[in-house]
C-alpha cells in the first residue's frame, strides 16, 4: 500500500464570523497545503499516480480560492472559512475531481494557516479497507 502525497500554498484573505477576537476582522494567510492519495497497487509503470495529475488536481482546486476573500466564495456562504472548513472542502473537491482514477483513494487533507498551526482533514476508508491502519505524517511544511 502507498500513500502518496503533494504539497502546495496559496494566498486567501477570510474573516470568522462571531469569533471573539481580531480573526473576526479581515486578515490573510499563505496557506500551506498537503494532500494525501493512498494506492493499493501500481501501475504498469510501477507508480500510483502520476505525480503531475495529483498536483494538477490541487491546483485546480486551489486556483478557484488564490487571492480571494474566502467568505465571498460560494462554498462559505453561510459557515465561516476555517481552517476546518477549508480542510473539508479541499478533501471533497479532490476526491470527487480524483474519481477517474480508479484505484486512487482519498486520505486527508492538511491545511496550515501557519508553519506551526493547521488542520487535518478525513474520511472513513472504504469499508472493504477499514483494516489499514491510518498513520498521520509528522510533516513540516
Amino acid at each position: 500500500m502507498f500513500d502518496i502525497f503533494i504539497r502546495a500554498h496559496f494566498s486567501a484573505a477570510h474573516y470568522l464570523r462571531d469569533y471573539p477576537g481580531n480573526c473576526e476582522h479581515l486578515h490573510g494567510h499563505n496557506w500551506d497545503e498537503e494532500a494525501v492519495v493512498r494506492a493499493e497497487k501500481l501501475d504498469k509503470i510501477d507508480v500510483g499516480i502520476d505525480f503531475r495529475d495529483l498536483k494538477k488536481a490541487l491546483a485546480g482546486v486551489l486556483s478557484e480560492l488564490d487571492h480571494t476573500n474566502l467568505n465571498d466564495h460560494p462554498e462559505f456562504k453561510g459557515k465561516n472559512p476555517s481552517s476546518e472548513r477549508l480542510a473539508q472542502y479541499i478533501y471533497k473537491r479532490l476526491k470527487e475531481d480524483l474519481k477517474l482514477f480508479r484505484d486512487i483513494e482519498m486520505v486527508r487533507v492538511t491545511v496550515c494557516e501557519t508553519s506551526k498551526t493547521g488542520v487535518t482533514y478525513w474520511e472513513d476508508l472504504d469499508p472493504e479497507r477499514q483494516s489499514c491502519s491510518e498513520t498521520i505524517l509528522n510533516s513540516k511544511f
